[in-house]
């Protein structure tokens, strides 16, 4: 699987929101340099996230960006799935609108078995665990594993 630059920086500047509060807007600028991404890129990411649903922007001197929504409510999947689209794809088309015969037939359940994983991993892990450093033990325990470090 491959996580775009665009679904990395969405993510962190949807953490640098998390940790700022609820009541508190946070300018584009302030993320950026916080975390190291191209402000005009991330104006962009903060748009798709704001027409998203999961980020309010307020204009004037004590404007910004902030969460739309609790921080506990809002999955990494959810971000993800707001600037990138699907989270699992082949060739551009989700598994389910696919088919395989012949020796490949096999293929279909094991693009939608790994659909699953990341749904579950991504999908169950929220803005606000990632904030405070407090993942899913199921998730710990993926990446205590020393292959999953590993490439092959």
């Amino acid at each position: 699987m491959r996580i775009s630059a665009k679904a990395d920086y969405a993510v962190r500047a949807a953490l640098e929101l998390a940790v700022a509060g609820e009541d508190t807007s946070v300018k584009a600028e302030v993320i950026a340099g916080a975390q190291g991404i191209p402000h005009k890129f991330l104006e962009g990411i903060l748009g798709d996230l704001r027409r998203g649903g999961l980020v309010a922007s307020q204009r004037g001197g004590k404007g910004g960006y902030r969460l739309a929504r609790p921080a506990d409510t809002i999955s990494i999947a959810e971000v993800i799935r707001v600037v990138d689209g699907p989270l699992v794809s082949v060739r551009g088309v989700r598994p389910p609108e696919l088919s395989y015969c012949g020796p490949a037939e096999s293929l279909l359940p094991l693009w939608i078995a790994v659909r699953a994983n990341v749904r579950k991993i991504l999908g169950e892990v929220t803005l606000a665990e990632v904030a405070a450093a407090k993942l899913p033990g199921d998730v710990l325990g993926l990446a205590e594993d020393p292959e999953a470090w590993t490439n092959p």
